[in-house]
């Protein structure tokens, strides 16, 4: 067991139900071993339905497990910081699902935790691990479609329940921190440099109070990236990178099936990247990096670049201007 990462989970998320847990069944590095919930019996009930081993009644008992060496925080947004925090100081490592914190300050607690103890601590972006995003970013760098000049992405979905936690302003929920954040990295990820000033416009829902729309601008001076995210469009996805010489689309940005090949559209030509399944390679670079010494695939300090973007984005949503990231 010494090439195996054994993690444990925080929280009964959905979405780690649906998309995360599975996946990391595949990995070669990294076994899901332990979930934790304030309610045993719905952490009995996820863990038999997943096939863990073992449950804890609460997530201070997780992390005092010995047998932990890794937590996965799959909590909702307003949890992520502290709990990430915590088990930092619990000496585990951590991956923190996106957005890592809801607001750019609350990062720097993260950040001062991992450097005191000296773990493996980053953000879960997938996408940054997906040969699509990989075989793009090498393209644009090699100068296939000359200097990108623009760039341009939608993310969107109806979001229906008012119990969901995506619809909870306290809770984090708003599109900008839910989806929002994926146009935003991918823009960073590609360029390898910050945006020096944003601009957004929102809209809100009227129930749940919150932000249910938005179009943002990021400007990095000679490329201008902008971007549409919503919870009431029909479900659509896309990201295209403008040059002076040619332009790539990514067909399904953010969330391509792990059964059929991914696909760039290279100046009107398909090209096929190999079947894959984004979460069983996230776990598995993240478990590498702590079995070997090596480097997590988003860093926190990758995440504090984000969360300095999407804060300024939510304070020109409120001034009506321009606002420096």
């Amino acid at each position: 067991m010494n090439d195996i990462v054994r993690w444990g989970m925080l929280g009964t998320s959905g979405f780690a139900r649906r998309r995360v847990v599975p996946a990391v069944r595949d990995a070669a590095n990294a076994r899901i071993t332990s979930v934790a919930s304030r309610d045993p019996g719905r952490a009995e009930a996820y863990a038999r339905e997943l096939d863990i081993a073992k449950t804890h009644a609460s997530y201070e008992a997780l992390l005092s497990d010995p047998e932990i060496d890794a937590v996965y925080v799959a909590l909702p947004n307003h949890k992520h910081a502290a709990w990430a925090t915590r088990a930092i100081e619990a000496g585990k490592h951590v991956l923190c699902e996106k957005p890592i914190a809801c607001q750019a300050d609350d990062v720097h607690q993260i950040i001062a935790a991992r450097d005191r103890h000296g773990v493996k601590a980053g953000e879960a972006f997938m996408v940054a691990l997906h040969p699509q995003w990989v075989r793009l970013r090498e393209l644009i760098q090699s100068g296939r479609i000359g200097e990108v000049r623009a760039i341009q992405a939608n993310f969107g979905f109806q979001m229906t329940g008012a119990g969901n936690i995506r619809n909870v302003a306290q809770y984090g929920g708003g599109a900008l921190l839910d989806i929002g954040c994926y146009p935003v990295f991918g823009s960073r990820f590609v360029l390898e440099w910050e945006p020096r000033r944003v601009f957004c416009t929102m809209e809100f829902d009227p129930q749940s109070g919150v932000d249910r729309m938005l179009s943002g601008i990021l400007d990095f001076g000679n490329v201008q990236s902008s971007f549409v995210c919503s919870f009431v469009t029909a479900p659509h996805q896309s990201m295209v990178f403008l040059g002076t010489k040619g332009s790539i689309a990514l067909e399904i940005p953010f969330n391509p099936p792990p059964d059929k090949p991914a696909r760039l559209l290279v100046d009107g030509a398909f090209v096929d990247l190999p079947i894959c399944n984004q979460f069983t390679l996230e776990f598995d670079a993240f478990s590498r990096a702590i079995l070997n010494g090596g480097h997590v695939p988003v860093t926190l300090e990758g995440a504090l670049a984000n969360m300095k973007v999407l804060d300024a984005l939510r304070r020109s949503a409120e001034s009506g201007s321009w606002e420096r990231a």
